[in-house]
């Protein structure tokens, strides 16, 4: 079954000679031989892979079914010489184990039936055990692992707590957050305790990631920027530190990436993580420069870039290798999720041309 739904027989023989180890090296801001590049959300949509697959399975059973959620997270992998795997998830699905009844509707949007609106919602919350409320996550970081059999690198993620908290609490997705700041202002107590438990539960899932074979994780906070200074100094970042810190003596690196939150930098490098996310709306070397040399960082292309004609894709990956200097901690990346109807001949031409233009000469890495 498991040949069936994963590679091709022998894949995972072919990918021995083709190891790469440039995404571990550059996270801990080591000599690379050239800029490693990976894509936010580059297992899913985009792809005429998975559409098949959609098409027969819910997304849901596509989480839950390891043998499939193995086989969406190596399509890029086999498609693009991506230097990092990252598995086909969602970041709510730890929500389930705590008590919350969600769904999935219409274009894959989440919808929790029972939003947290009290503090008795929140006692009631379950802090998860991993093994048993995701085993499924798990034992498909153990496939892919297996059958990429040490070619690229595995990536675990998890939701932030602020953004699993948004979730929560709204119902859904949400432009204004209203019912969450509501929350966060009129009653800190209630929030805190929710964000407390929210990160205990993020620990959690990001350890177990850890041991099933995950080599680097990354903290998605997608709707930090939401919020202003104040807020995120006072409302979130302890939380969010509290997990980057937990999971130090793991010994992976740990990308924070905050959606929407580049005014936000100073607070999110008091937050931590080893490798700092950024979308598109800083310029690269300008945010080099506020997080200074103990932090590599990973970004920041445009996801609409892909959507040009290749030339100006070439010239924006060369503007953005430029800006980020020749200094060692730089993985490319989009500024966010790539778009669903990107044409996969583009993400090509990104990929080419990052390693191509940030290629070292020969001797030097």
């Amino acid at each position: 079954m498991r040949d069936r739904l994963l590679l091709p027989a022998g894949v995972a023989k072919r990918g021995q000679a083709m190891r790469s180890d440039r995404f571990l090296k550059a996270c801990r801001r080591e000599p690379v031989d050239a800029t490693p590049v990976w894509l936010m959300r580059q297992a899913g949509r985009y792809m005429e892979e998975y559409r098949q697959l959609r098409a027969r399975y819910p997304f849901l059973t596509l989480c839950k079914t390891p043998e499939l959620a193995a086989r969406v997270t190596l399509q890029p992998v086999e498609r693009f010489e991506v230097d990092a795997a990252i598995l086909f998830a969602d970041i709510l699905l730890p929500l389930e184990g705590m008590g919350i009844d969600l769904a999935f509707g219409e274009g894959d949007g989440p919808v929790i039936r029972s939003p947290i609106r009290s503090a008795g919602d929140v006692s009631r919350l379950r802090v998860i055990e991993p093994e048993a409320d995701v085993p499924y996550v798990l034992e498909a970081i153990r496939l892919v692992r297996a059958e990429l059999a040490g070619r690229v690198p595995l990536i675990g993620f998890a939701g932030a707590p602020f953004t699993l908290a948004s979730y929560m609490i709204e119902g859904g997705s949400s432009r204004e957050f209203r019912l969450t700041k509501a929350l966060m202002w009129s009653d800190p107590a209630t929030w805190h305790a929710l964000l407390a438990k929210l990160a205990e539960v993020t620990i959690r899932y990001l350890t177990a990631q850890i041991r099933a074979g995950a080599q680097a994780v990354q903290l998605f906070d997608s709707w930090a920027g939401a919020l202003g200074p104040d807020d995120y100094r006072e409302f979130v970042l302890p939380h969010t530190r509290r997990v980057i810190e937990a999971l130090r003596p793991a010994g992976v690196p740990v990308i924070h990436f905050a959606h929407g939150a580049s005014t936000l930098l100073p607070l999110i490098r008091q937050a931590g993580g080893d490798v700092i996310g950024l979308d598109w709306r800083i310029d690269i070397g300008e945010a080099r420069q506020i997080l200074g040399p103990a932090f590599a960082v990973q970004g920041n292309l445009d996801p609409m870039t892909l959507f040009a004609p290749p030339a100006v894709i070439e010239d924006r990956v060369r503007r953005i290798l430029d800006a980020a200097g020749r200094w060692p901690g730089h993985i490319f990346n989009l500024g966010h999720g790539i778009h669903r109807e990107t044409p996969v001949e583009h993400v090509q031409v990104l990929v080419d041309a990052v390693h191509r233009l940030s290629r070292a000469p020969a001797g030097e890495a």
